[in-house]
């Protein structure tokens, strides 16, 4: 398996489990900043971490605060190791556009269909810098 993606924040080679939202999630209200858990009570995925994921998020509900908890979440090391978008969220990037700006290591952001996103949970990908995802085989084995 190997998807091609459009880059709308580049960055470094990485690799972790994708975590496929089912429904969009605000940022602001929705993500805790300090731990990256996910603390929306109407969320479907409640209480789960997004930290060092891959996180594949099918839409987000907008709030102008949530590039600074984007931004928070990578100052306390508990950003996903990338971002997979169905739709670019101006608001959200700048929180990584922020943060690069801040010289703090700022994880990737991919732009990839919702119906991409969905086949991809809980597997193990490694995302290149040129915007390749692949399934690590090896990890998944």
């Amino acid at each position: 398996m190997e998807l091609n993606t459009e880059i709308l924040v580049p960055g470094a080679a990485v690799e972790g489990v994708c975590l496929a939202l089912s429904a969009p999630i605000s940022f602001w209200g929705g993500v805790d900043p300090r731990s990256g858990i996910i603390i929306d009570a109407r969320h479907p995925q409640r209480g789960l971490s997004i930290a060092g994921t891959i996180l594949a998020l099918p839409g987000t509900i907008g709030s102008s605060s949530a590039s600074a908890v984007l931004l928070e979440l990578v100052h306390a090391g508990k950003a996903p190791a990338a971002l997979l978008m169905d739709a670019p969220d101006a608001i959200l990037l700048l929180g990584l556009l922020v943060a690069r700006e801040m010289g703090w290591p700022t994880p990737p952001a991919l732009r990839l269909p919702a119906e991409q996103q969905r086949p991809l949970a809980g597997l193990r990908l490694l995302l290149s810098s040129d915007g390749r995802i692949t399934e690590d085989k090896v990890a998944s084995d």
